[in-house]
C-alpha cells in the first residue's frame, strides 16, 4: 500500500532533507550529493526509496537526471492518513442510545 511506502520513505532524516531541498527546485543527484556526507550508492538508495513511494520523480535531461518533488502525492497521502485516523476530520459515529457499560 502506498501509505506504508510513504511512511517508510519519511522515516529517514536524509530522505526528509532531500524532500526539503527538492521543495525549492529540481536538482540532479550530484547537486543533492553535495549537501550530504554519504556515498553515492547510499544516496542512490535513498532516491530510489523516495521514487518508489511516489514522492519524487526523475526526468532525464541530457546526461543528468533531474529529481523533483511530486508534492500532490505527499500531500494527498498524508491528508488521507490524517482523515483516516483523526476523528475530527470525519463524521463521528452516532453513539448508541443504550446503557453505558462502565467496564469499557
Amino acid at each position: 500500500m502506498i501509505v506504508e511506502k510513504v511512511f517508510q520513505a519519511l522515516s529517514s532524516t536524509v530522505r526528509r532533507k532531500i524532500l526539503a531541498y527538492l521543495s525549492g527546485s529540481s536538482m540532479t543527484a550530484g547537486e543533492i550529493a553535495e549537501r550530504f556526507d554519504i556515498t553515492k550508492p547510499s544516496l542512490s538508495k535513498h532516491l530510489n526509496v523516495l521514487e518508489n513511494a511516489g514522492l519524487i520523480q526523475g526526468e532525464k535531461k541530457g546526461q543528468y537526471i533531474h529529481y523533483s518533488l511530486v508534492q500532490d502525492n505527499l500531500v494527498n497521502t498524508l491528508n488521507g492518513f490524517v482523515q483516516e485516523v483523526c476523528p475530527v476530520s470525519r463524521p463521528l459515529k452516532k453513539e448508541s442510545k443504550g446503557k453505558v457499560n462502565s467496564n469499557n
